[in-house]
Formats: C-alpha cells, structure tokens, sequence
C-alpha cells in the first residue's frame, strides 16, 4: 500500500491505495464521492471524467497515484458555495439535457472544462468536443442545447436531429 495526497474539491485528502487503484475507485470508494460514475472501465463512455489540475481527464484511465499532490474536481465540487446549481448544472436542468442521469456528471464536467477553454462554443464544437461523452438515452439534442444555454448563447435555433 502507497499513500496518496492530494486535494479534492478544495479539501486536503489522503489514503492509502494499492499501486493499481484508478482514480476513480479512490474517488468512489475512499472519499465516498460516488458522483464520478463508471460505465466501462475503459475511458470509452466519459462518465468518469473529473479535473485534474484543471484539465478533464477520464479517471478510470488514471490511477489515483498518477493524481497524488494535484487538484482534483468532482461533480460535487461543481454546485455553487449555497448549495444551488451552478450555471451548467442548471442549464442541464432547464433544457433537459438528462434523463437517466448516469452520463451527467461526465457531461457536466466536460462542459465545465469546454466553457473554460471556449467560452462560446458553437454547436458544431460541442459535438465534436463531446465525442468522448456516451449518453444512451438523450440522443444528445438536449445536452447540446444545454452547453448552448450555459455559454449564454440562445439555444432556441438548435434543431433535433
């Protein structure tokens, strides 16, 4: 056993972790943040994905050692200081951009990651930025119109495919 430091959601964390613990098993099993889901084990579905010093990565893909001393944010650091939605998350709300829910945490950290490098996507850059991101049951119109919505753009113009 290893231990490993690191902070999450602006706390100081540690554990002790196997050499072969990913990331999201940490996240899940050690620190009981079970918001960071697993889909496949195999970084194909997104629903994994967290921030790791500020870039999103897929934390089934990363073992928790590979994080230890560096910042990492879940979906549960997402929501505002009072406890309320944050601008994605309620844009995620608004425009149904859910429905199972089990894509929405990867969804919404994705975005969180896209808006902070492009913060007026179009919708042909949000397809292709969530090409990494399955969702089985949206078909994704609504999760666009969503990340549309949280940019500030009017979602109203996208089309169902």
């Amino acid at each position: 056993m290893t231990q490993v430091s690191m902070t999450v959601n602006g706390k100081s964390v540690s554990g002790d972790v196997e050499g072969r613990t990913l990331l999201s098993s940490f996240l899940r099993e050690h620190l009981s943040l079970t918001g960071t889901h697993v889909g496949c084990d195999t970084a194909q579905c997104g629903a994994c994905v967290v921030h790791v010093n500020g870039e999103a990565v897929k934390s089934c893909n990363m073992l928790a050692l590979e994080a230890d001393g560096s910042d990492v944010g879940t979906i549960e650091g997402q929501a505002n200081e009072d406890g309320s939605l944050n601008v994605i998350q309620q844009a995620f709300q608004d425009h149904h951009g859910l429905q199972c829910g089990f894509c929405t945490p990867g969804m919404v950290m994705s975005t969180a990651a896209l808006l902070k490098d492009n913060p007026r996507p179009t919708e042909a850059e949000i397809r292709k930025y969530l090409e990494g991101n399955l969702c089985r049951c949206t078909g994704y119109h609504n999760i666009v119109k969503s990340i549309m919505a949280a940019s500030g753009q009017d979602a109203s113009s996208i089309a169902a495919e």
